[in-house]
């Protein structure tokens, strides 16, 4: 037994206190299933989410932050068929689709990615039906509102099984999602029965955008879940702040007066309250036994402080700098700035080739190349010989803005010429196609020599000639 004992204390005193219990940890602490708490809490937390995008500052400016970086005016297609004159085609059109690829026609297809972004920050996720509708080709996107997509219907099918709005089939595969014609709260509802009827919408003509953050998630998470609590108290905070600031200043000073006349003083007293007038340089007369004590409250001092590092672990949670979150750059230099953008945009990669690109982008080009087919746009005959061809394509999210962009530019010049990195990578990292811009630039210097133009490249941006051995022999 005393074995044993040791045993025990042993492991007790190894314990780690991540799993340790008692007062310390609440038992709401922690997460076992993600897709329960999803389809449990999921919809007050996108209500709430929604509330704080669009009702508090800092909120609207972290969304409109995310969405400018990871999309801005759009992650672009460059078609990668080995053939140039396709290449050109797919690429011309896809830019005439782009014009009508909204279902209710108001925004061009980067609108939409914008939207579907903002959705997913927001929300969580977000939904775009494709359909067979379009006056270019038979396609287009309509935007669904992840509210009607609802998460309670979780009726058991006779082959398969509902969760979240998702038919899943026996192996735990999506089939179809059942989306309803309205949103719920929409008014229309309360006037068509149709409206609370989910339509099954095959998995293969939907596409879920989402943040995947646990293996089998079936449902999105608001990106604002870990910092809502924390707006919410700092927006009480504020209020609170705001109103004190506000009745402090309603009183000025106070008067040590004895009598309670107030008499010889400049003003006028009434209620126990004197309104005096003051001047630039103006000397009050006291009788003695009188004097003013004028107030100098200290809390708004340590406001400051207090809400900038909670903002700052707001940020934390949003996934951006606080720099963009608040518009603050009283604290930063050239170094810091850049060091904290440079770990933005490894995030901002990952959303846009794991999270955009996958599961938006990628299927939207899928069903575009086989409506160009269908309609006739691209010869059938060519595509059936290896339609692997067709759908090879790069996607090129925004140029990046570069904090020193000469230093950049030069380092990119240098990387070049070194065989570090191809002159395609550094245009696509720019936001840039080289197909186009070999075309364009062509075109300037064919236009430019008919005009009798020259134009050459400043110095500061040319590369420096090539040292041999053989230049250095005296």
């Amino acid at each position: 037994m005393a074995i044993l004992n040791r045993v025990l204390s042993y492991f007790r005193k190894r314990s780690l206190d991540a799993g340790a219990a008692g007062r310390r940890w609440p038992v709401a602490t922690r997460i076992s299933n993600l897709n329960a708490d999803v389809l449990g809490s999921g919809r007050t937390i996108r209500e709430r989410a929604g509330y704080y995008a669009n009702n508090n500052a800092h909120g609207r400016a972290a969304v409109a932050a995310l969405v400018a970086n990871i999309v801005g005016p759009g992650i672009v297609p460059s078609p990668q068929h080995p053939d140039q004159a396709t290449r050109r085609r797919l690429a011309d059109l896809w830019l005439r689709w782009t014009d009508v690829a909204d279902f209710d026609g108001a925004t061009d297809f980067y609108g939409l990615q914008a939207l579907a972004v903002r959705q997913m920050v927001e929300t969580g996720e977000s939904f775009a039906h494709l359909t067979t509708d379009g006056p270019e080709l038979p396609l287009s996107l309509r935007l669904l509102h992840p509210s009607q997509v609802p998460t309670e219907w979780p009726m058991a099918l006779v082959n398969g099984l509902v969760r979240g709005g998702i038919e899943f089939d026996g192996m735990g595969r999506r089939v179809n999602y059942l989306a309803l014609p309205f949103r719920p709260d929409d008014p229309l509802m309360a006037f068509t029965a149709a409206g609370f009827n989910p339509v099954r919408l095959p998995v293969a003509d939907v596409v879920h955008l989402f943040d995947v953050i646990e293996p089998g998630q079936i449902r999105g998470l608001s990106w604002f879940a870990p910092v809502l609590l924390a707006l919410n108290e700092l927006d009480q905070i504020s209020d609170a702040a705001l109103v004190g600031a506000k009745i402090r200043n309603l009183v000025v000073a106070a008067l040590m007066d004895p009598d309670g006349t107030a008499s010889g003083l400049p003003g006028t007293a009434s209620a126990g309250t004197l309104d005096v007038g003051l001047e630039p340089g103006a000397i009050l007369p006291l009788e003695p036994g009188r004097s003013i004590e004028f107030f100098d409250p200290k809390e708004s001092q340590a406001y400051g402080p207090f809400v900038r590092e909670h903002l700052r672990a707001v940020a934390a949670g949003l996934g951006i700098p606080y720099e963009l979150l608040t518009g603050d750059l009283s604290s930063v230099n050239y170094s810091s700035i850049r060091a904290g953008l440079v770990e933005f945009r490894k995030k901002l990669s990952h959303w846009q080739h794991n999270v955009i690109v996958f599961r938006l982008c990628r299927p939207v080009w899928d069903r575009f190349v086989g409506a160009a087919v269908l309609a006739g746009k691209i010869d059938a005959a060519e595509y059936a010989r290896d339609p692997g061809l067709f759908h090879r394509v790069e996607w090129l999210p925004p140029r990046v803005e570069w904090v020193d962009p000469m230093k950049d530019a030069q380092a990119e010049i240098e990387a070049i010429n070194a065989g570090l990195m191809s002159r395609r990578q550094a245009i696509a990292a720019r936001g840039g196609d080289i197909d186009q811009l070999r075309a364009e630039i062509a075109a300037e210097r064919t236009a430019d020599e008919a005009a009798n133009l020259n134009f050459t490249a400043p110095k500061a941006l040319v590369a420096p000639p090539q040292i041999t051995e053989a230049a250095n022999v005296q």
